[in-house]
């Protein structure tokens, strides 16, 4: 069967070409970096040298802050492009790769044109979108090769446990399959670094970049952590897909793991009191129905009373200038994706003005 290529992300498409508001929250970017936040930016530029295999002092500087050896470590192109390679490196003609619901459609629009099967489980706003591991085991087959999950859930922003990861790892194991972990939002969570999926076992694949929990979405700095074999694969796969990253953003994506500390705290300047923002009006909204996110820059509310909130959303822009994403570009048509990694006055007008909306009635 031949697949459209306008057909493969559709969310993608319409995030690029939407018409845009004057109160736009459809981002899930933190609130981008300038030079200026990147002490020692403009001097550290330089135009070519050795990334054949990914730039030396990057993988070094990946490894270190996950705790695995540099060969554990392939660069990308962002976390798109790793879970690309990881795909290109593992999917074989009539592999099943399971994929969560709720999701984020490059999670699995690249499959099916590699020959492989899409197949689902889901988690659920009634369960909080926890991962439940009896889900996928209800889901896997022996033609099951790939589980993926993102963590913190994207939409949603919920956060899978330690069991919770560790059963799904060990279902996987049981058919001869590896667990894909997007960990692209997991640095956004308040708490300090967390466990990479990758040093839990050679089940487990992590993929990740600087874009969403730093504001370094430009860099399009990503990796894919996992089992030397597996890495080698990846960079394999980067032969014919891109060859090597852009050496002047890989310099700088050295720089940036060199300042992570600082970057993660203006990341949670900005988003420690948007989460409050949100928190506000939530606690004054009851017409959109949440699961409250662990952090991130996302949050994913049902529109209470209705089951596909499209019309909410065509009103939400015509008559109050503000953009949000509607569910369905998820696979959840009564919701909606509220970005939360922006200006604070900047969520806080757009929030007020989903409040009207709300008030309005008619949804």
């Amino acid at each position: 069967m031949s697949l459209s290529l306008t057909s493969l992300a559709p969310y993608m498409q319409w995030a690029k070409q939407h018409a845009h508001a004057a109160w736009d929250l459809t981002g899930s970017n933190l609130l981008a970096c300038g030079l200026d936040d990147l002490p020692g930016a403009r001097e550290a530029l330089e135009l070519a040298g050795d990334n054949d295999e990914g730039y030396p002092p990057l993988i070094d500087a990946i490894a270190a802050r996950y705790g695995v050896p540099p060969g554990m470590v392939a660069t990308a192109q962002g976390t798109s492009g790793a879970n690309f390679l990881a795909y290109f490196a593992l999917v074989e003609p009539g592999d099943e790769v399971l994929v969560e619901r709720p999701g984020y459609d490059p999670l699995y629009g690249p499959i099916e044109r590699l020959g492989g099967r899409v197949t689902r489980f889901d988690r659920r706003f009634e369960d909080g979108w926890r991962l439940d591991p009896a889900a996928v085991e209800a889901s896997l087959t022996p033609r099951t090769r790939l589980v993926v999950i993102t963590n913190p859930h994207n939409p949603t922003g919920a956060l899978a446990g330690d069991e919770e990861l560790e059963a799904v790892g060990r279902l996987a194991e049981r058919v001869g399959a590896r667990v894909l972990v997007d960990e692209v939002y997991l640095d956004s969570v308040p708490g300090g670094p967390r466990r990479a999926a990758a040093t839990r076992g050679p089940a487990f694949i992590t993929t990740g970049s600087l874009t969403k929990s730093y504001g370094l979405s430009g860099l399009r700095c990503g990796w894919v952590l996992a089992a030397p074999d597996v890495a080698e694969r990846v960079r394999r796969a980067r032969d014919v897909v891109d060859g090597t990253g852009a050496f002047p953003a890989e310099v700088l994506s050295v720089l940036a793991f060199e300042r992570l500390d600082s970057l993660a705290g203006r990341a949670q300047s900005i988003l420690g009191p948007n989460h409050a923002a949100l928190a506000h009006f939530l606690d004054r909204h009851p017409g959109l129905e949440c699961v409250r996110p662990c952090g991130g820059t996302t949050v994913f509310p049902r529109v209470a009373g209705v089951t596909d909130a499209d019309p909410f959303v065509d009103r939400l822009l015509r008559a109050h200038e503000t953009g949000v994403v509607p569910g369905r570009f998820f696979q959840a048509a009564a919701h909606v994706r509220i970005g939360l990694g922006g200006r604070l006055d900047h969520l806080e007008e757009g929030l007020r003005r989903i409040g009207e909306a709300l008030a309005e009635g008619g949804r």
